[in-house]
């Protein structure tokens, strides 16, 4: 059996995390079981709420535990996902673009088919949010809402969840674009043309407008990742 121990000072949601799923792995929280809930695990650890909101939706995602609206949170596996886990956090920003690519075509595709008016009226909100957005943190959370936002109106509950698995580095990758120069940033108008041909319903004209968001600083990464491999020969 694993107790829980408090969690020391400035400690990331990782830390919090490696202590849930010492929980399952140790068998103190069986398969099918319930966990404890995020107010008895807060005190426990010591930690806030969202800390444990954040380490729980993380294993969440990735299928250890399930949260049941109304019910609590099981246990739906005892596998251990931290390795998959750290190759996630120490992905580089080009491998961050290569994922996002992918998912933003096809997601503005299928949002284009499958929109409703509210999911017009929300991105309008989310898009107006990220322009209105300066510094580099704010922008970094309003981008990733906006993308977001796309992949839900796309209606496909596995895309929305496997986007929501990666949104973390998203954030991360886009507070870091903003700071850095040399990377460039899609504008207002890139992401407008998203949102206008998704209201259009037009599926193959919101598939590029969402490669043409990525595109150019994909670009620019391969070709700093080329400058790298070179100076190291």
């Amino acid at each position: 059996m694993v107790a829980l121990s408090p969690v020391p000072g400035g400690s990331t949601v990782e830390a919090v995390l490696e202590q849930l799923q010492a929980q399952v792995s140790g068998g103190t929280w069986p398969v099918g079981g319930r966990i404890p809930g995020e107010l008895d695990l807060a005190a426990s650890l010591g930690v806030s709420r969202p800390a444990v909101r954040e380490a729980i939706r993380a294993l969440a995602h990735v299928g250890v535990l399930e949260v049941r609206r109304g019910d609590g949170t099981y246990v739906r596996s005892s596998a251990d996902p931290r390795p998959l886990l750290r190759k996630v956090a120490r992905a580089t920003l080009r491998d961050v673009f290569e994922v996002q690519l992918a998912y933003d075509v096809q997601a503005a595709r299928l949002a284009a088919r499958r929109r409703t008016p509210e999911d017009l009226d929300r991105l309008a909100l989310l898009l107006a949010a990220r322009d209105a957005a300066t510094d580099a943190e704010t922008f970094g959370d309003a981008d990733a809402r906006f993308h977001q936002g796309v992949v839900e109106a796309a209606g496909n509950p596995l895309l929305v969840e496997a986007h929501r698995f990666f949104l973390d580095r998203l954030r991360d990758s886009m507070r870091t674009i903003r700071l850095d120069h040399e990377v460039p940033e899609a504008g207002p108008a890139a992401h407008r043309a998203v949102l206008d041909a998704v209201a259009a319903r037009d599926p193959e004209a919101a598939g590029r407008a969402a490669a043409a968001i990525v595109e150019p600083a994909l670009a620019v990464l391969e070709g700093l990742v080329g400058d790298e491999r070179q100076e190291d020969l």
